[in-house]
């Protein structure tokens, strides 16, 4: 059994020094019009709670769990009433940093740096009292080596993604895989070629994706497919083969600099990121998601993956669809202006998105000035003019809106601006926008009901960010885009 810690901790107000705003990129400048459809409340945490989120879970009787980067769970009830009146109970502690939680079967599953831990509270007092490791079938040594995990799959499996050690090396075990942990405590190493990854989870069919940071090997934010027995690109970890029975390193490693489109013609087991994130446009450190399944209850993006942003302390919205039996899709602009580095989202039985983090004091810079939050997104139930999402065509694109266009401004060709362009796949840190193209749409049609719109394009490029901006684009009753930017990475055309 752990001792519990106090709960009045070090003092949470000694930070590093905050980098200002303009030194982490122009803001999208839409805050204030996001907030007459998605308004922001903030949850309130008592003076003394060392809070720090990094992972939520909705209980079976409906309140709020919270893992905490300091090892704590606590559960809060009142998070989702309006105004929110929380009370905060400590029903676990002695943890070390925790990017995952799950409850299943009466128990809660907690994924931190070290292990997989079941919790359990045996004699109903609402105190954990039984801490089982499932597996700890992984190196740590030091502060990079993060370990990002789901929720339970439908299996009851947990997928974990590990961070390398610092950005370029793998010096202990498993470090930059992903593995699946049965509910038995089997690891199963899964797929290579992370380098710090953050949050994982499924789209709505099922497939299993995690976050990606820029860095080495990574020349912006991406979401990445776990594909069993997939390389994602970075090969540090290529020397964890051996302990992996029947599956084999590949025979060679990418080169450097190289194009992800060359590389994977190269290196078979090769998987390209499903989406990549426009740096600083769309997120500098993309961290927890999850996938919106409330019925409605938040507006028109039913079935969509919400990101949080750690940087800029904005919410990311993205699409996925399989091509040519790979994944890519599109990203989104969705809401800016939270108050810390959101660490993990999660949505609520109302169909809130809760939205929290922290800053560190390892001088990471963080665009929201708050030592740490929770807050909570409601959809006001207007409907926001938006592109919904971005569908490939064999020519072309299909969009969808959230309200029928104006047909006349629509039917536009020009009013379709694009740009394509990719990056450096290379060892060095990140890369610039690279290999610029730009292709002409050479017709626009909108549909009978005004609800999308069929875009044929000059010229396509594999393995390219598609970069549109529709500044002109009107709704039937003359409003303009919410977000006028959309970037679909196009890793597939499909077939005629």
């Amino acid at each position: 059994m752990v001792t519990f810690r106090n709960c009045i901790l070090l003092s949470v107000l000694s930070f590093a020094p905050f980098l200002p705003a303009e030194d982490l990129g122009e803001a999208w400048g839409t805050a204030q019009a996001e907030a007459e459809y998605y308004p922001i409340v903030t949850i309130p945490i008592p003076p003394g709670v060392p809070m720090r989120p990094g992972s939520f879970e909705i209980l079976p009787d409906g309140r709020l769990a919270v893992g905490t980067r300091r090892g704590d769970i606590y559960f809060i009830e009142g998070a989702f009433e309006n105004p929110p009146a929380p009370k905060y109970h400590l029903f676990a502690s002695g943890q070390d940093e925790i990017f995952g939680l799950s409850w299943k079967d009466g128990a809660m599953t907690a994924t931190q740096f070290g292990e997989v831990t079941r919790i359990r509270d045996l004699d109903g007092d609402e105190v954990a009292d039984e801490y089982e490791t499932l597996t700890n079938n992984w190196g740590y040594a030091e502060g990079h080596e993060f370990a990002f995990g789901s929720k339970h799959d439908p299996e009851g499996n947990i997928w974990v993604a590990l961070g390398l050690s610092g950005s370029y090396h793998s010096n202990n075990l498993f470090r930059g895989w992903a593995v699946k942990v049965t509910p038995e405590g089997k690891m199963i190493p899964i797929c290579s070629g992370l380098r710090s990854p953050g949050g994982v989870g499924p789209n709505a069919e099922g497939a299993m994706f995690c976050i990606e940071s820029q860095g080495p090997w990574n020349g912006s934010c991406s979401l990445k497919h776990l594909k069993p027995g997939g390389f994602l690109g970075h090969p540090a970890s290529y020397n964890w083969y051996p302990f992996v029975p029947g599956m084999d390193a590949p025979s060679v490693e990418p080169n450097t600099p190289s194009r992800l489109q060359v590389e994977k013609k190269r290196v078979k087991e090769l998987v390209p990121p499903v989406i990549r994130f426009p740096y600083i446009k769309m997120g500098r450190s993309i961290s927890g998601f999850r996938l919106n399944q409330t019925g409605g209850k938040f507006g028109p993006f039913e079935d969509q993956i919400f990101l949080g942003d750690y940087t800029l302390s904005i919410i990311l919205r993205a699409t996925t669809e399989k091509v040519n039996g790979v994944w890519q899709g599109a990203c989104y602009p969705f809401r800016e202006g939270l108050a810390t580095g959101i660490m993990n989202v999660e949505f609520s039985p109302k169909g809130q998105l809760i939205a929290g983090g922290f800053t560190t004091n390892r001088q990471w810079p963080v665009r929201g000035e708050e030592p740490f939050a929770i807050q909570r997104i409601d959809w006001s139930g207007k409907t926001p003019f938006e592109i919904r999402e971005i569908n490939i065509q064999e020519d072309g694109f299909l969009f969808h809106f959230t309200l029928p266009v104006d047909p006349g401004v629509a039917a536009r060709p020009e009013v379709f601006e694009i740009t394509t362009y990719t990056h450096n796949y290379a060892a060095g840190y990140g890369s610039p926008e690279v290999d610029h193209t730009s292709p002409t749409v050479v017709k626009a049609v909108p549909s009978p009901d005004g609800m999308s719109v069929r875009i044929t394009l000059d010229s396509m490029v594999e393995g390219h960010i598609h970069d549109f901006g529709l500044p002109a684009m009107r709704s039937a009753e003359g409003k303009p885009l919410l977000h006028k930017k959309a970037y679909y990475t196009v890793n597939e055309i499909p077939q005629p």
